[in-house]
């Protein structure tokens, strides 16, 4: 489990830093805590800023940020990285507790979507590397505007993203009976949006009413060469496994938001996908984008659209079954 084996090499990385601070500074135990932790926090520093110099050598392909713009941006990611990873994923049973997912229609009515006044569920779907826990604030958000939110933990975190699928489908299944709904909406951030696109194309879209992903690699990402494993090798642009998913294109309905000064996909062209309404959204990191209030405003207002979407097919579904009759 992810969320163990965090806590484990923190906790390990932790106490090399305190003992190294304690053997060669001479420190006392609370002082070489306190230098363990900044240790801990600089290590992060400097693998965001190993990111965004990768990234600054596109920079020129995306707009550009002020000072203070490109400042907070890179501030924002920065504390992104160190709450997921330090703070959120691995302690997820204390920040997300189980999914609910409340009945929301009666059974046999045959909605296109189940949640009342027409929404479809929610499945949101994680990045490589992450857990279902990184969804915290996001899902608190969804939830306050009322929408049912179902996450799922995918592992092992280095292995193809084909066999992500199957979970994925029973997760789909699960949610559905549970909510009574027809259909669910896909939110992927990252990884996740392409192991929703190998859903689609290995299962169909019956069961979708949209795909909405936040910063995915659709065509990869020149970092991912620096990945591990199998889906670290798949993101790479022009893999074998990129140029079959793109093949038959996915046929449900698909938004992908992004930000062309994303710190993890690069190139910023990369992001698009062909078919797609790709929507950019400047000045934000990859991981910020889970925290971010005009990214969840843009999400919000997909999934609105597709509420409305879904209501108007729900009702011509009716007046063709009461015509019949």
């Amino acid at each position: 489990m992810l969320a163990r084996a965090l806590r484990l090499s923190n906790a390990l990385e932790l106490t090399l830093y305190v003992v190294l601070a304690m053997s060669l500074c001479k420190a006392s135990f609370i002082a070489a805590l306190g230098l363990a932790v900044l240790a801990m926090l600089a290590l992060r520093s400097v693998v965001i800023a190993v990111t965004y110099a990768f990234a600054g050598a596109y920079a020129s392909l995306a707009p550009r940020l002020s000072g203070r713009q490109r400042m907070l941006m890179v501030l924002g990611e920065y504390l992104s990285f160190v709450v997921t990873f330090l703070v959120i994923m691995p302690f997820e049973r204390w920040w997300m507790g189980d999914d609910r997912l409340p009945r929301q229609v009666a059974e046999g009515q045959g909605l296109t979507a189940g949640a009342a006044g027409g929404r479809p569920p929610l499945l949101l779907i994680h990045g490589y590397g992450c857990s279902r826990a990184c969804w915290w604030w996001l899902r608190a958000h969804l939830e306050a505007a009322g929408w049912t939110v179902a996450t799922i933990s995918l592992e092992p975190i280095y292995t193809s993203i084909d066999n992500y699928v199957d979970p994925v489908a029973r997760r789909v299944d699960e949610v559905l009976a549970a909510t009574g709904a027809a259909q669910l909406i896909l939110v992927g951030h990252s990884m996740g949006g392409l192991v929703s696109r190998a859903y689609l194309q290995r299962h169909g879209d019956a069961r979708v009413a949209r795909l909405v992903t936040l910063g995915t690699p659709h065509q990869g990402s020149e970092l991912a060469r620096l990945g591990f494993g199998d889906n670290g090798r798949q993101m790479r642009p022009q893999s074998p496994w990129l140029q079959a998913l793109a093949s038959p294109p996915a046929s449900v309905h698909t938004v992908a938001l992004y930000s062309p000064h994303d710190n993890f996909v690069m190139p910023p062209a990369l992001l698009e996908l062909r078919g797609a309404q790709n929507r950019v959204i400047d000045g934000i990191g990859h991981l910020a984008m889970l925290y971010s209030p005009r990214v969840t405003q843009a999400l919000l207002t997909v999934l609105e659209q597709t509420a409305a979407r879904c209501r108007r097919a729900a009702i011509d579904a009716a007046e063709i079954t009461d015509a019949e009759r």
